[in-house]
């Protein structure tokens, strides 16, 4: 997934967001002399924003050969959009707690079951790539946002049960944290402490 902040930096630049609708909008790749031909811009200039937005994630890029006879030269690079993106702050993620209420369907198992085996497959590490924005500063670490805001606004209960469950799932394959409760203003519902290491026996 790009990163939201690199995704905004990268379409503050006027001529790269309309290189990024231009290709978007098209249903073939699209090589440096059309892009530049559409957006007014020279060439090179075409190519150095092209690049920027695969480096960001925005585009994707490989070598196509054009259609009809080979002539010569080097095989152009084209260009295509990626996934959809989408650009929330504070982050939300609505498409995790669709992922667990589907699996749990399909599967015929509890919500917060399947949430707690999903957040297993990922650490404490990965809390803020999630949009759980962590507070490390103290042993208590508080998550300063909830990417499930927006549904637990309207269905609060299911959707904090799955959201103590997920975290509690990273916690458990994180050695040396527990998930607990948090009712802290403004957060997650759920936080983690750290844990000293168990004593040798």
């Amino acid at each position: 997934m790009p990163d939201r902040w690199d995704v905004v930096a990268t379409l503050v630049d006027p001529s790269r967001r309309a290189l990024f609708e231009y290709v978007r909008r098209q249903d073939h790749p699209v090589g440096r002399e059309e892009a530049a031909s559409a957006t007014g811009l020279s060439r090179g200039l075409a190519a150095f924003h092209l690049e920027k937005l695969v480096e960001a994630g925005l585009l994707g890029a490989r070598y196509e050969a054009p259609a009809g006879p080979r002539g010569r030269g080097r095989t152009p690079k084209v260009y295509e959009a990626s996934a959809d993106v989408a650009i929330t702050i504070p982050a939300r993620r609505d498409d995790l707690i669709a992922d667990v209420l589907a699996s749990a369907y399909l599967s015929h198992r509890p919500p917060d079951e399947v949430a707690y085996r999903q957040g297993g497959t990922q650490t404490v590490d990965d809390l803020a790539a999630l949009g759980f924005d962590p507070d490390t500063s103290d042993s208590l670490i508080r998550l300063r946002n909830c990417p499930f805001h927006a549904l637990a606004a309207r269905h609060g209960s299911l959707i904090c049960g799955i959201a103590r469950a997920f975290v509690g799932g990273m916690a458990a394959h994180s050695p040396g944290f527990e998930a607990i409760p948090d009712s802290s203003p403004g957060g997650c519902c759920v936080a983690l402490r750290r844990t000293p290491p168990a004593a040798d026996g």
